[in-house]
């Protein structure tokens, strides 16, 4: 569909949603907003909610539009709030400003933060709600993850492997080389700057020595924690994570028989041991217990394989090189079930990109 097929509501709703991303990594517990005031068919005013704490993204808009705002209709991509938090609400700096329509995409979750819609329309301003709502919904997932049942029980789980056009993610012999190109790690780094933790199983952990930091132009503003699934403990407190525990947290996930003595080596090197009953639901919500909302999770196969099977992945990134490793590489779905077409777990594709010679697609779940 192209902008000639779309509503104006709609064209500027757009609009406004590829604003709300430049929040990227700032805004958490927030959400990523984005707004734009029009008057006349023209953008009078544009905003995003930048950092947590600061300016909301209607507010930001209104000082860019100035008197221009008086008549203008706002385009916002989640319902304007209507309580006090960091800042004051957003219906009122809209009321004051004179608009006189607010289109918004989706309702806000936040019990606390809710029922703005209702208070625009008692000051006599039209609203309009419902406007690219998926899209709005897939851009803050966690948010509305940790807004839902879901959220109390389990952190939000993103995906995300690097495979070979076969579906592999490492080759025969099972070394530690890159299957993608710099330009996919790179967005790997920006993906990481968006979630609580960045996480892995013991298997990666012990192969690659990874330190799991983000590096790159977007700086989180909380680093991501890094977490480890080690049911016997087994990382060495010399490695890369336990090293550097002290400059961004680490959190290693243990079985209630993991040996006290190597959770004492860890603790001595900063590393929190959390240890959590059999099953990867009640290691999730152990993690939840702990204050995780959301995870980005990096490998291996039998971390991967687990979360799928367990059907507690809500979004997937799949990064794609164009290379084969035929049927002897490892593959992170070998050990899930094969149901009939009909039963399989359906998809949804919210994006697909090139990022250099590899393709990223990213898919929730339906």
């Amino acid at each position: 569909m192209t902008d000639a097929d779309l509503s104006d509501d709609a064209v500027w709703m757009r609009r406004a949603l590829e604003l709300a991303p430049r929040g990227w990594g700032r805004t958490a517990p927030n959400p990523m907003v984005g707004c734009v005031i029009v008057r006349d068919g023209q953008a009078v005013g544009e905003g995003w909610h930048a950092e947590y704490g600061g300016p909301h993204a209607e507010v930001a808009a209104l000082r860019q539009a100035g008197d221009a705002a008086r008549g203008a209709t706002a385009y916002v991509t989640l319902e304007p709030c209507a309580h006090h938090g960091k800042t004051p609400p957003c219906t009122e700096a809209l009321i004051a400003a004179g608009v006189a329509r607010v289109v918004y995409a989706a309702s806000d979750p936040n019990p606390k933060a809710e029922g703005g819609a209702g208070v625009l329309r008692a000051a006599g301003i039209e609203t309009a709600g419902g406007v690219e709502a998926r899209a709005a919904m897939d851009q803050n997932a966690v948010f509305f993850h940790t807004h839902s049942p879901a959220g109390d029980a389990r952190p939000f789980i993103a995906l995300k492997l690097a495979l070979s056009a076969d579906a592999k993610i490492a080759d025969r012999d099972r070394g530690s080389v890159w299957i993608t190109g710099e330009e996919a790690r790179a967005e790997t780094h920006r993906l990481r700057a968006g979630f609580d933790a960045v996480a892995v199983g013991i298997g990666t952990a012990l192969a690659d020595d990874p330190l799991l930091t983000v590096r790159g132009p977007v700086i989180p503003r909380i680093p991501p924690a890094r977490v480890v699934f080690d049911r016997e403990l087994r990382l060495p407190p010399g490695s890369k994570l336990a090293r550097t525990a002290g400059e961004v947290p680490v959190t290693v996930v243990a079985g209630d028989d993991a040996p006290e003595a190597r959770e004492e080596a860890l603790a001595a090197a900063g590393v929190r041991v959390l240890r959590a009953p059999e099953g990867i639901e009640r290691t999730l919500e152990t993690l939840r217990q702990a204050g995780f909302r959301s995870m980005f999770v990096e490998g291996g196969a039998e971390l991967a394989g687990s979360l799928l099977r367990a059907g507690v992945v809500d979004r997937l990134y799949l990064f794609y090189a164009p290379l084969f490793l035929g049927p002897r590489g490892l593959s992170p779905f070998a050990a899930l079930e094969s149901p009939p077409i009909a039963a399989a777990a359906r998809w949804r594709r919210i994006a697909a990109a090139a990022f250099g010679a590899d393709t990223l697609v990213t898919l929730a779940r339906e």
